[in-house]
């Protein structure tokens, strides 16, 4: 071991190095001769030398000052690991910061259950118990929480470029499909088509699951799945992959990938939704991992290119971690570390072999794939996740669609948790950590009944005087107090930029009666509920409001706003209850700014542009005429994009743009320039429009926007949570939600020009200087009123009929050498100006000309 310090350990001082350095290194020491064993024993000391810290009744104000201490020491942690360069490090302050919010949550319970639990009366009992219930189903979650992310899994692919490829997995791709567009299926194809492999060893299918059979003949559906039925087909023949169907739709998904694997060869199988497009690589990072013969499956996360319903709605900008992200960037990884990440139905390839074993998909709930990953894991299989973005996916785009998927996912893990009993059952052979993980998996959508009764039980107290909590007051904020910030420190740590502050409030009031009432039904009857396909590729074209998915929500908002008009009524009447009254105030105050930011996910904002922008930065290089400039991709998308170059140019309305991929895939396609933006005194950015791009151009721009990618700008986050910056943007969300709509300006941009021009109205030639021409128009200024041919002079009526009509006049161009012959044209006045006492005339090339004129147009744009 080299005797030499790091810089970092070397500015440290020593008090410091101790610490924060030579103390960890002792426990790694002493843990690592300890051995599994006796480390048990070690924990459950732990817990012994705990329980004083847990029971010690102390006074009002030496609780106080003991809150004060806990979250200051929380605080100074919390910064401490923010600065920590050491994965090591961090994770002793992690497992420190874990040890000391459970002490604080369960000294929070045990006073709780001691002291304060109300019985006076039924309605406070009542009131009670269905508090006291929430607050121990929170505990519970918080705690198995920190087991699952005890400790995060970072994985590298299995390099198998060493493997001769022979000896290579031969695999299929399933594209399961059943209604969705079939531009959206055709993506997923193309890039399925191009994922990098061994010739011969693999093959894409289209698992067609729309059926126009399962509708009566007088059924309009039937016509439209038939029609689409026969788009995909010819898709498939077209792209050169499988298209594959059943006579029948048992099981949905779960049942057209099972029929798929009594038909297919390959000995693994990629699973994508037909929306999830996957990355070149996306084979050749997963498929090492399965040398592995005890490996059944490999998940990787699911990313979504497009904004949904929280992100569109509360007009977010990105700035807030999306819903799945806590999911694919730390439990995930958490529950890998114990061999227990799920499988999720999509983006992860599963050995098949394994998967017949247990039947195939499981078909006996709607979260197939979790329950699929939980019988895999029974029969003592592994499971890998590998933590990188190979798919880029569609989100729900509106609040309905994302309401069901997420009641899907709510039904079907209770149903599994009602069916299975992952963490008693006897019959499944799995291991301790294994059970709590998916018990904890299964029991997180219960979520729903706990937060409506934190939202209604203070209204309750300031409406109706009903108390379930005796001695509410400073007492109880003493010993809640440092309960609630020691368990938000914690979490930072390990989610400080997948989740932030009070967000995981805002998607659990979104869903509280929805999921509430479900779950409900599927505890009692797991059998209820069928599997239902979320809606993809819906354009949102207005504001609307969702109010029978918002009906519970808004009734509960009322009731907290009434609860705080209750507030001065106590103080004139009650003031010795000053200090339960203060709490209420506060707690419903900070339930309204919550409740108002979930409301607001139902008010669908309308989408501004035709297709998502990916903020990619992609080389471009852009040609007009004899000239290339050399740019870069701000963002991109299927219809446009937004270019930044070193300096302005010169440039037409239309150019010639070639696209670059990350790796070797390119596109060239005609661009219209809409706009030039100078940013600073080196940039400027340039907005296209693609213009008429054929069959073959969209498919390659498909390529290198989606399949041709090293790495997803998402696979990083750089914002970092600030709990009070967070809320802060939760509480300006209306001012947001309601301001106005602004739509991107565009502008005529055209080439900069000097050419003699003649235009030709009511008989007579007037002269003129062409200063702006593009291939969609013109600018010319007329060289007074006088008409070349003859007396006749351009008078205001003749102006103004020219605004009215605005007619088709023959107009003569050319360079300005008297030896050349002008060229014709035929436009059409689309503005007349007067500036500094000169006639202006906008003139656009008409459409039905276009054909006929646009290689004229084009060839003056060369030599002027």
């Amino acid at each position: 071991m080299s005797s030499f310090n790091s810089p970092q350990q070397q500015r440290r001082p020593k008090l410091s190095q101790w610490l924060i350095d030579r103390t960890p290194r002792f426990f790694d020491r002493a843990l690592e001769k300890v051995g599994l064993k006796y480390f048990k024993w070690l924990v459950l000391l732990l817990l012994v030398i705990s329980i004083p810290l847990i029971v010690t009744q102390l006074r009002v104000w030496q609780q106080a000052v003991i809150a004060i201490f806990l979250v200051i020491l929380g605080q100074l942690i919390v910064q401490a690991e923010e600065q920590e360069s050491s994965p090591e490090i961090s994770q002793y302050y992690h497992l420190f910061m874990v040890w000391l919010s459970l002490v604080t949550t369960l000294r929070y319970l045990f006073y709780r259950t001691s002291y304060t639990l109300n019985f006076d009366g039924w309605l406070n009992s009542i009131a009670c118990v269905l508090l006291y219930s929430a607050e121990l189903y929170a505990v519970l979650t918080l705690v198995l929480a920190y087991f699952q992310t005890l400790k995060l899994k970072d994985r590298q692919p299995i390099d198998i470029s060493t493997i001769p490829q022979e000896q290579w997995f031969t695999v299929d791709i399933y594209i399961p499909t059943f209604n969705e567009d079939v531009e959206i299926v055709r993506k997923t194809v193309l890039a399925a088509m191009a994922c990098d492999y061994a010739p011969g060893k693999k093959s894409v299918y289209v698992l067609d699951d729309g059926r126009p059979e399962r509708y009566k003949e007088d059924d309009p559906r039937r016509e439209k799945f038939r029609s689409r039925r026969e788009q995909i087909r010819k898709m498939c023949n077209e792209i050169g992959c499988t298209h594959m169907t059943r006579d029948n739709n048992d099981h949905a998904k779960a049942g057209n990938i099972n029929n798929a694997f009594r038909q297919t060869d390959g000995d693994l199988v990629l699973i994508l939704d037909c929306d999830h497009i996957p990355s070149r690589q996306f084979l050749l990072n997963t498929v090492g991992f399965f040398y592995d013969p005890k490996v059944s499956f490999v998940q990787t996360p699911h990313w979504f290119y497009n904004p949904d319903p929280f992100e569109r709605n509360l007009l977010t900008g990105g700035r807030i971690p999306v819903g799945n992200e806590l999911f694919y960037k730390v439990l995930q990884k958490g529950n890998d570390f114990w061999n227990a990440s799920f499988f999720c139905g999509s983006a992860a390839v599963i050995r098949k072999s394994h998967a017949l074993e247990v039947r195939g998909i499981a078909v006996e709930t709607v979260t197939e794939d979790c329950h699929t990953a939980l019988q895999l894991h029974a029969k003592g299989y592994k499971s890998v996740y590998y933590d990188k973005i190979m798919v880029a996916g569609l989100a729900p785009e509106t609040y309905a669609s994302y309401v069901g998927q997420q009641v899907r996912w709510a039904r079907g893990m209770a149903q599994i948790l009602r069916l299975e009993n992952p963490l008693f059952n006897p019959n499944l052979k799995l291991t301790l950590a294994q059970r709590i993980c998916y018990f904890s998996a299964t029991s997180h959508f219960l979520y729903g009944y706990p937060r409506i009764i934190y939202a209604v039980v203070p209204t309750l107290f300031l409406l109706f005087g009903i108390n379930p909590i005796q001695g509410l007051g400073l007492e109880t904020i003493a010993y809640a107090f440092p309960h609630i910030l020691l368990a938000l420190f914690t979490n930072h740590i390990i989610y400080k930029t997948v989740r932030f502050s009070f967000w995981n409030e805002i998607f659990e009031f979104v869903m509280a009666f929805q999921a509430g009432w479900v779950t409900m039904l599927a505890l009692i009857n797991p059998k209820l509920g069928s599997f239902n396909v979320t809606d993809k590729g819906v354009n949102v074209r207005k504001r609307s409001f969702d109010w029978r998915s918002m009906r519970g929500l808004v009734v509960v908002i009322v009731m907290v706003i009434a609860s705080l008009f209750a507030v001065p009524y106590w103080i004139l009447l009650r003031p010795e209850d000053w200090q339960a009254v203060l709490v209420n105030t506060l707690w419903s105050g900070f339930n309204l700014i919550l409740l108002i930011a979930a409301l607001l996910v139902a008010l669908e904002q309308p989408q501004i542009r035709s297709a998502h922008r990916l903020a990619r930065r992609l080389p471009v290089i852009i040609s007009s005429n004899n000239q290339q400039i050399v740019g870069e991709t701000v963002n991109i998308s299927e219809t446009g994009a937004l270019i930044s170059v070193a300096s302005w140019a010169n440039l037409p309305d239309e150019v010639e743009v070639e696209v670059l991929g990350d790796f070797t895939a390119r596109v060239l396609l005609t661009a219209r320039v809409v706009r030039i933006s100078p940013v600073n005194a080196t940039e400027t950015h340039l907005a296209i429009d693609f213009v008429n791009p054929s069959r073959a151009q969209m498919d390659n721009l498909i390529l290198v926007l989606y399949s041709d990618v090293r790495q997803w700008y998402s696979q990083t986050r750089q914002n970092i949570d600030q709990p009070f910056v967070s809320l802060g943007f939760l509480a300006t969300s209306l001012g947001r939600s309601l301001q106005d709509i602004k739509h991107s300006t565009r502008h005529l941009v055209r080439k900069q020009v000097s050419a003699v021009g003649e235009v030709y109205w009511d008989g007579h030639f007037f002269p003129g200087v062409a200063t702006e021409l593009g291939v969609t128009g013109l600018r010319l200024e007329l060289q007074g009123r006088q008409a070349t041919t003859g007396d006749r002079i351009l008078r205001d009526d003749d102006l103004n009929r020219m605004r009215a009509i605005k007619p088709m006049v023959g107009l003569l161009l050319s360079q300005q050498m008297e030896n050349l012959p002008p060229s014709k044209f035929v436009v059409e006045v689309s503005a007349v100006k007067e500036e500094n006492g000169r006639i202006v005339l906008e003139l656009n090339f008409p459409l039905e000309f276009q054909q006929r004129q646009s290689t004229k147009v084009k060839q003056l744009l060369q030599v002027l």
